[in-house]
């Protein structure tokens, strides 16, 4: 079996059994997205509690590379400090399905819950950061995502 064949029974089985599925009722934040051109649509659930993500929980529809994708990004961050999470890349969560070569068409279905786990971020930080300079980099940091 080749690696290819590998990574792609990780994305179908990934896709069928989806982990870290379902809603976190007392959420500390929330955010949504979409990629209309496939039909995509994910929320992704947090609660943070002392500066790390004790849970991480994602919902929604999606093809099999997006779903693949939000399960390894939430077993990615899950535990992690938040500092640690800003810095998740698409090379981690591509790498980790051996997507690095992904067609452009593609890209899109693969990174949306990142962008929406960022997001997710930058709208909780947003709301409790004090300092201007750090909401302005913040806001510079988000901006450069894609």
């Amino acid at each position: 079996m080749s690696n290819a064949d590998i990574y792609h029974e990780m994305i179908v089985d990934y896709s069928r059994n989806p982990i870290n599925y379902g809603k976190i009722e007392d959420h500390d934040v929330t955010f949504h997205d979409s990629n209309p051109l496939c039909g995509d649509s994910i929320d992704i659930d947090m609660k943070i509690d002392n500066d790390k993500i004790s849970d991480i929980k994602f919902h929604g529809k999606g093809c099999a590379i997006c779903m693949a994708c939000s399960s390894v990004l939430t077993e990615i961050a899950k535990g992690k400090n938040i500092d640690e999470v800003r810095n998740i890349s698409k090379n981690d969560v591509l790498g980790e399905l051996g997507l690095e070569h992904l067609q452009a068409v593609r890209i899109k279905c693969a990174l949306l819950s990142l962008k929406v786990l960022k997001s997710a971020l930058y709208s909780y930080l947003g709301k409790h950061l004090k300092n201007s300079d750090d909401v302005d980099k913040l806001k510079e940091e988000a901006a450069s995502l894609y």
